[in-house]
């Protein structure tokens, strides 16, 4: 029976998805073989990978580019584990049509009209703020 002639491998189903590079283990063959040195290397993989997004987590209310390091980690996890895979497929397609709703021209104008007008109110804030006390410091620092 030929499976090609009804569709079948070769074909994408209705409302599928490009298939992107194939899921699963990114490990080297000689560690797959071995079923104790295959978990050994997702149990490492899974450790470096969660100490990377520990330290993006941390990194998010200090100085660090904490996103971008959590992502990393995510990525770290996505050389051996479906779900992250997964994930990252899904991040990277999110963020791609975000990038392209940011470059209409006018959701840019939208966002510009919104800056200025912050802008403004911050400036004015601030100018009945220094008219109001001038630019003391409203706590004392001399002491």
């Amino acid at each position: 029976m030929n499976t090609q002639s009804n569709g079948g491998s070769g074909t994408l189903e209705e409302g599928a998805a490009p298939a992107g590079p194939p899921l699963g283990s990114r490990a080297p063959h000689f560690i797959k073989r071995s079923r104790p040195l295959h978990l050994s290397w997702q149990v490492g993989v899974f450790v470096v990978g969660l100490a990377v997004v520990v330290g993006g987590v941390i990194m998010l209310p200090l100085p660090g580019p904490g996103w971008l390091v959590i992502f990393g980690g995510m990525a770290i996890w996505a050389t051996e584990f479906v779900w992250a895979q997964l994930i990252l497929r899904w991040t990277k397609r999110k963020v791609t049509e975000a990038a392209q709703k940011a470059l209409d021209p006018a959701v840019r104008r939208r966002n510009i009209i919104l800056t200025a007008i912050g802008v403004v109110i911050i400036a004015a804030a601030l100018a009945v703020y220094v008219w109001k006390f001038g630019l003391a410091m409203p706590w004392n620092v001399s002491e």
